[in-house]
């Protein structure tokens, strides 16, 4: 799988990556671009700059939630319409935000990651997450899906993300990208 020919296929439009922490977007993201040689945009790297270097938890900690939501708004349409087709990762409440969610909807080809709980659990551990301070981390991220995953399947495309090596995710959507926009192929 990892010789499929990336230049049999136009893609017209942004790949927009979307799903829960840990599901690998920014990982799987970065390589996807490198294979499908396009540029990669991290949208959470993209609002920390914009806001002057802040991080997105001083940002939720300073401004609030709403205040993070409009910013990574903008920043979304900024890059949606000033950078040539792309790889965008999105962050994990992106496509939650209705607002947000219609203009990827609109501008981009959608691609839920989709994983597990245990995988999720173990690859948000490598990293401090204000979500798991006061609580079972397992325990947090089934209730995030409970309410996410219905509204992450309104994406374009749905990918298992699983996987220990990502390559086998990058191969994956490149497939489902082609079969999506070509389908009688």
């Amino acid at each position: 799988m990892s010789n499929y020919n990336m230049t049999s296929f136009y893609i017209p439009k942004t790949i927009a990556l979307v799903g829960m922490m840990g599901a690998g977007k920014s990982t799987v993201g970065s390589r996807l671009a490198k294979k499908l040689g396009k540029p990669f945009c991290d949208s959470d790297q993209a609002v920390e700059k914009a806001a002057g270097g802040y991080s997105v938890s001083d940002i939720y900690e300073q401004w609030g939630e709403k205040a993070f939501k409009e910013a990574e708004h903008n920043v979304i349409q900024r890059l949606l319409s000033t950078e040539p087709v792309h790889v965008l990762s999105t962050g994990e409440g992106a496509f939650i935000d209705d607002k947000t969610r219609g203009l990827l909807q609109e501008k981009t080809i959608t691609v839920w990651l989709k994983s597990d709980v245990g995988t999720l659990a173990s690859r948000v551990q490598r990293k401090v997450r204000p979500q798991f301070v006061d609580g079972n981390t397992e325990e947090v991220l089934e209730g995030l899906i409970k309410e996410r995953y219905p509204i992450y399947a309104m994406a374009d495309i749905c990918v298992e993300s699983d996987d220990e090596f990502y390559q086998e995710a990058v191969d994956r959507i490149i497939i489902a990208l082609k079969e999506h926009l070509y389908p009688s192929t």
